[in-house]
């Protein structure tokens, strides 16, 4: 065996670190794979199982719906799910469609935190906006809850909201922001000292001192983002959205969801959640005007069924339009469909009835291996299809709301 003499030591060491700046230039230049982004939509009224679910098992061309959808070998309809414990829910089920908290109706509820905001704390944390909540109306809530069940306002606003992800920003005026809010953690934490002292301390006291840790803790994390991000500008965006005042309510969803696609396109955002919430009034699509409310309740008269399957092929139109142009935007080794679940569903399986079973969900996208349309064999809770997806995401946890455990509807 011939030893590596001195001239041949000092000549490998001269060429490591060569080489390793070449190995370094090639991991810098590597393209970084496409990130997993999620959006969750709920139609608060849901959609007619009839003309919704296909008439054939596996074939979606025998639904009404769904026969014209562009993806379908990048999507699946699930039968036979729902949410547990939503019997006398009514309305207020859709306050339950992220979370499965049981009936929150009662005088008593307390909500729990929604799976875009479980999916948030690990998928947030690279892009300027940790999520987006979004929704058609300003009722103060929609899809999105914090950890201690509290509702988080959506956007509704889509002028506001093009600005908010793409619009000049006035930076004296955001810094000025920031200082107030360190102003109030400031305040909270004096507060705070102040409940600790031994002669005002007690069970009331020590529930507040939890619950101002809890908003001290929100407001820190979302000041540290607002200033890492304050001086990075904002991505160019094309302010192309439709203005058509005849048709406001289906002009609306398709500014929501086309807005939707620019943040995740430019990866402003990773979490989405779209509240199709209904509104009171008359609304107008092409073909229909009426009460969308008052026409879901329809106890099976065709006069109230016709104008209502219009309104629901509405939103499929627009959500067909949106899973179409997240197919055509290239990413990486796929599509940004391919790297972004996104899940259609509604907390009514029968608006009519009001009942919560038999939800009509789709998931679409993600890079799932899908299967067009299945069901288990029993109702199994949403929730285990919740789990699923946690899963999916690389999250470690045995259980969410009312899983029993994890769905395996989405083969990889």
């Amino acid at each position: 065996m011939n030893l590596p003499t001195r001239r041949d030591v000092l000549r490998f060491g001269a060429a490591l670190p060569l080489a390793v700046h070449s190995l370094s230039l090639r991991a810098a230049t590597a393209p970084k794979p496409a990130p997993k982004r999620i959006m969750f939509i709920c139609n608060s009224l849901g959609f007619y199982k009839p003309y919704f679910f296909p008439k054939t098992r596996g074939d979606l061309s025998t639904s009404k719906y769904l026969k014209s959808i562009e993806t379908k070998n990048k999507l699946t309809v699930f039968e036979n799910l729902y949410h547990p414990g939503m019997e006398t829910s009514n309305h207020d089920s859709e306050k339950s469609f992220l979370t499965g908290a049981p009936k929150p109706e009662a005088a008593n509820f307390v909500n729990s935190i929604s799976l875009d905001q479980v999916l948030a704390r690990k998928m947030g944390g690279e892009t300027r906006f940790s999520f987006l909540p979004l929704s058609i109306y300003d009722r103060g809530w929609g899809c999105s809850w914090n950890d201690r069940g509290v509702a988080i306002p959506p956007l509704h606003d889509v002028n506001q909201i093009y600005n908010k992800l793409f619009g000049e920003e006035d930076l004296s005026a955001k810094r000025s922001q920031i200082k107030n809010d360190q102003n109030v953690i400031a305040c909270l934490k004096r507060d705070i000292r102040q409940m600790e002292n031994p002669s005002v301390s007690g069970a009331s006291s020590t529930r507040k001192i939890e619950t101002y840790r809890n908003v001290i803790a929100e407001l820190e994390k979302q000041i540290a983002r607002e200033s890492f991000w304050l001086d990075t500008a904002k991505p160019d965006a094309p302010d192309a959205l439709n203005d058509d005042p005849e048709f406001a309510f289906s002009t609306k969803i398709e500014n929501l969801l086309k807005l939707s696609r620019l943040a995740l396109q430019t990866d402003s955002t990773r979490v989405i959640t779209l509240s199709l919430d209904w509104i009171y009034g008359a609304i107008q699509v092409p073909g229909a005007t009426g009460g969308w409310h008052t026409l879901s309740h329809h106890g099976g008269n065709q006069n109230k069924l016709d104008p209502l399957s219009r309104i629901e092929m509405d939103i499929v139109k627009h959500i067909n339009q949106f899973l179409t142009d997240m197919d055509q935007i290239k990413e990486g080794d796929g599509t940004l469909l391919d790297h972004t679940t996104v899940v259609i569903g509604s907390n009514f399986g029968d608006a009519s009835n009001h009942t919560c079973n038999n939800l009509p969900m789709i998931v679409a996208g993600g890079g799932h291996r899908h299967q067009a349309h299945t069901a288990p064999e029993k109702p199994m809770p949403l929730c285990n299809l919740w789990l699923e997806l946690l899963h999916k995401h690389n999250f470690d946890v045995g259980a969410f709301g009312s899983s029993n455990r994890d769905a395996e509807l989405l083969p990889t």
